[in-house]
């Protein structure tokens, strides 16, 4: 059922957004009285923009270390409307201290930065697969979780932090792709995606796997560090339709590996590591996942729906 305007939202809409547990929302609520303001009888309670600016304030200064309670009472204080821009002596950051920089990203992706700081796995998880399931992977992928990756490689590459942060927010993307339905009854898979030789960022070519079984295309995912031998292997084996070979950066990215590739109809050289010049004539280079996605329905037959 549709919400009218201005109707507020959920407490699970407000988790989702904020990165943190409806049962959180309820303990700040009960204890501080950072809770929806308006309650009509037999209605669930619902937060208003004024509630959750308040709550915003509440789960930046906790992030930033400050005790729950006293962290409350300076949300509580601050007119709801500007706390998170007029907070004395409590300026929001882009993303230094304890948290994330996601940019101009919406408020999923802040509520999942959040989340990753706490290695709250839960929400994590909460967060991705619903806005898999509400907008799809290629949107999620764009909007929310490259955001927040991004910004967790800018805190490590500023100071060698966030190892255990990483590590567990890929683990919990790699498994919401890996839940997305597979198509039963297809035909065998006619994609082989992989990544170079010695790449260990495998999440691109795990996104894409998705997407096409969003689709209803199975893909053979051969996932990280794929040497050139192994890679001309399957694809004798196979004799797929489409290669996607995947590089983060220029170390991984020998354009010698493409040679065994030769006679598939589409090789697509993806990710940041591939020179713009050099490659072979044949191959493509992708920019993003929608690209690499629509290049690769293009030399598929109709798939059939995921269940």
């Amino acid at each position: 059922m549709n919400r009218a305007p201005g109707d507020g939202l959920s407490a699970g809409e407000v988790a989702r957004r904020l990165g943190v547990a409806v049962t959180t929302l309820r303990s700040w609520h009960r204890r501080y009285g950072l809770g929806p303001d308006q309650h009509e009888a037999r209605h669930h309670r619902r937060y208003t923009v004024e509630d959750l600016s308040r709550l915003e304030v509440m789960c930046r200064l906790t992030g930033e270390g400050m005790p729950a309670a006293e962290a409350a009472r300076a949300a509580l204080a601050v007119h709801p409307l500007d706390g998170v821009r007029t907070l004395p002596g409590t300026a929001a950051r882009a993303g230094g201290g304890n948290t994330i920089p996601v940019g101009g990203a919406g408020a999923e992706a802040r509520g999942l930065a959040r989340a990753a700081m706490r290695l709250d796995v839960a929400t994590m998880s909460s967060v991705i697969s619903r806005m898999i399931a509400d907008r799809g992977v290629v949107h999620t992928w764009d909007h929310l979780l490259r955001p927040v990756l991004a910004g967790v490689g800018e805190r490590h590459a500023a100071g060698g932090a966030l190892v255990e942060v990483e590590h567990l927010l890929s683990r919990t993307i790699s498994e919401a792709f890996a839940a997305v339905p597979r198509p039963a009854g297809a035909p065998a898979p006619r994609t082989l995606l992989a990544c170079a030789d010695e790449e260990q960022h495998s999440l691109p070519v795990e996104a894409l796997a998705a997407a096409l079984a969003e689709r209803g295309h199975r893909s053979l995912l051969l996932g990280a560090r794929v040497p050139p031998r192994a890679l001309a292997a399957v694809v004798g084996r196979l004799g797929p339709a489409v290669v996607v070979l995947w590089s983060h950066g220029p170390a991984t990215a020998d354009p010698g590996q493409l040679a065994s590739l030769r006679g598939t109809p589409l090789v697509a050289a993806a990710g940041p590591g591939w020179p713009t010049d050099g490659l072979p004539p044949a191959v493509t280079r992708p920019t993003s996942l929608g690209e690499a996605l629509g290049l690769a329905l293009r030399w598929l037959p109709d798939g059939v729906p995921a269940l």
